[in-house]
């Protein structure tokens, strides 16, 4: 089965046509800068690859020419539309209303435009390419896979705030949740691992990138997670804060007359590694800094590490017998040094941290020592594939994959 999986943003939209049968992307690409002076289109196909200009005046165009490029046999296309059994949509928020992948009907459309109130700067991109894709493969099953889904199994307790119960019923603050696409497949990956189930595994997941997240999962089954109503809370991230006292905004809003607009900018895309350091929001380009001595480059990473580990903590006091901790994300895989910063020191806690496999793991596997009771994992993340994995089976067979 062949399985187009898209993801939409403000202005790119980025593909993979997967044969799931081998769960292998023969196609991928992705159309940039769309309604921007410069659109540019690069697609790959297993032997060759064409990157250029393209016309790509709205998301409508952009589609169009994906359509063109999957069709086209030259360009590893697949001549007929009919070849591709469906299409998956990453779609960032679901609100209460999902707590599984869904095939998209007008109803399905609704709920997404609504929920934008809840993600104002990626629903409405999501839904534009929902439409735009619908209308160029109207023959063909959609799905919208939701990345807030996966934590629709967090108790009550991990999802309230402590907030006047009305800005709940009325106004839908709560937990969410995000990464939920990513943190589903890295605890199945890792209970492949394992040698167990996938409803066996218990344990830690951590999303590290420019954006972080962490969820605890108990028998397959997220019961908590870092971010919140919006990705903002939690881990220190990129150019995000994660958590506050929430009464600084009062004070530095009091102090520099800023505006509502100006804090969420701030707080956003001012903040976290880049706030902290005044340089960038790169972990290796900060820990080349601070290998050269710059003071708040090494806090930034420090500060970001320290925030991770106590998540790890937290969350271990509310599992029933762990079973791993899984890095994942673009710094979760690849960074060998924060990694150290995050695990290392804590076998307390049942995490012995192995300097010489974390150093020269590439890839998957487990960077935990010999007799750790609580294993520690370096799993990349494929949340297309997971997009793809769920489309395909809820297409075949009704139900959500797993």
């Amino acid at each position: 089965m062949k399985v187009l999986v898209l993801n939409c943003g403000s202005s790119s939209i980025k593909y993979r046509l997967f044969e799931t049968d081998t769960e292998t992307p023969v196609i991928k690409g992705q159309v940039e800068c769309i309604g921007e002076s410069s659109p540019a289109m690069t697609h790959s196909w297993e032997g060759g690859e064409a990157s250029g200009a393209v016309a790509a005046p709205d998301h409508q165009a952009a589609m169009r020419a994906i359509h063109d490029a999957l069709m086209d046999p030259s360009r590893g296309g697949v001549g007929d539309a009919s070849e591709i059994a469906a299409v998956g949509h990453r779609v960032v928020h679901g609100g209460e209303t999902f707590f599984t992948s869904a095939i998209i009907d007008d109803g399905v459309e609704r709920v997404v435009e609504e929920c934008a109130l809840l993600a104002p700067l990626h629903n409405p991109p999501n839904l534009v390419g929902i439409r735009a894709a619908r209308k160029a493969f109207p023959d063909i099953p959609h799905v919208a896979v939701f990345d807030t889904a996966f934590h629709q199994t967090m108790p009550r307790e991990a999802w309230a705030y402590a907030l006047p119960w009305e800005w709940y019923s009325e106004d839908g603050v709560r937990r969410y949740g995000f990464h939920g696409t990513s943190h589903r497949y890295v605890a199945v990956r890792a209970a492949e691992l394992l040698g167990i189930a996938a409803d066996d595994f218990t344990g830690i997941t951590l999303h590290l990138g420019n954006g972080c997240s962490c969820a605890a999962i108990q028998n397959g089954r997220s019961v908590d997670t870092s971010m919140g109503l919006t990705p903002l809370e939690g881990l220190v991230m990129g150019t995000r804060c994660g958590d506050i006292d929430p009464a600084i905004v009062f004070h530095v809003a009091a102090r520099r007359d800023l505006s509502f607009k100006d804090l969420d900018r701030i707080l956003n895309k001012q903040s976290g590694l880049k706030g902290l350091s005044g340089l960038t929001n790169d972990v290796r380009e900060l820990e080349a800094a601070a290998a050269g001595g710059h003071d708040r480059a090494g806090l930034a990473l420090d500060v970001y590490a320290r925030r991770v580990r106590k998540y790890i903590g937290a969350y271990l006091a509310v599992l029933d017998r762990p079973v791993a901790v899984v890095f994942t994300g673009g710094v979760g895989e690849r960074g060998a040094k924060m990694r150290h910063r995050i695990a290392a020191g804590l076998d307390h806690l049942g995490l012995v941290f192995d300097e010489s496999r974390n150093g020269t793991i590439d890839g998957e596997g487990d960077i935990a020592a010999e007799g750790s009771p609580v294993r520690i994992l370096v799993v990349p993340t494929r949340e297309e594939l997971m997009i793809a994995r769920e489309t395909s089976a809820l297409v075949a067979t009704g139900a959500p994959a797993g």
